[in-house]
């Protein structure tokens, strides 16, 4: 390494140690207990990260694996008209995970703890 190189290094990370220190700031909780203050931030957060999760996470992993499914299904089938043997493995795993994906919001939140 040279030594221009180097410095430009060292130069790097003394401006961000100093952009850390001027942009830091305390954070104080409410009534000083900084448990309540993250309880209190989760109760409400968590009606949120649920409708989330709900509408918008397990649907793009649902249509993700149905595309997977559909497509293994279709390779199968093709290797099967070549081979005479079709392959359930690939396309059961699948549906079993597509299913398992499905129903997923109906009982992951009970065993999360929403």
């Amino acid at each position: 390494m040279t030594s221009k190189r180097l410095t430009k290094i060292i130069y790097f990370i003394m401006t961000v140690a100093v952009m850390a220190a001027v942009f830091a700031f305390p954070a104080y909780a409410e009534g000083g207990s900084v448990s309540q203050a993250i309880e209190g931030t989760w109760s409400t957060a968590s009606g949120e990260i649920k409708a989330v999760v709900d509408n918008v996470v397990f649907p793009i992993i649902d249509v993700i694996l149905a595309i997977f499914f559909f497509g293994k299904l279709g390779m199968s089938f093709f290797d099967y008209r070549k081979s005479g043997h079709f392959e359930w493995t690939g396309p059961a795993i699948l549906f079993a995970s597509l299913v398992f994906m499905l129903t997923a919001p109906l009982y992951i939140w009970t065993i999360v703890g929403i």
